[in-house]
C-alpha cells in the first residue's frame, strides 16, 4: 500500500519493497512514474514528511508551504 504526500504541491506516492522505499509520481490516468530521488532504506516511515521537506524545501511556496501525508 503507497504512502501518499503533497510534497510542496506535488503529489508524491511512497512504497516499502523489501528493505528500500520507492517512490513514484501519480499520473491523473492511474499510471505511475518512477520518482527522480532516492529514500534512503534507514528512513523511518514516521519520518518521511521531513525527509521529503528536507529534500524538496525549495520547491515550497505560499499556497504549499509544507509536505503533508495525504489519504
Amino acid at each position: 500500500m503507497a504512502l501518499k504526500f503533497n510534497v510542496f504541491g506535488t503529489r508524491v506516492h511512497i512504497e516499502r519493497q523489501g528493505k528500500q522505499w520507492t517512490a513514484f509520481y501519480p499520473g491523473a490516468d492511474g499510471k505511475r512514474r518512477p520518482a527522480d530521488f532516492v529514500i534512503p532504506h534507514d528512513v523511518d516511515e514516521g519520518d518521511l514528511a521531513l525527509y521529503l521537506g528536507d529534500l524538496f524545501h525549495e520547491d515550497a511556496r505560499p499556497a504549499y508551504p509544507e509536505v503533508v501525508r495525504v489519504a
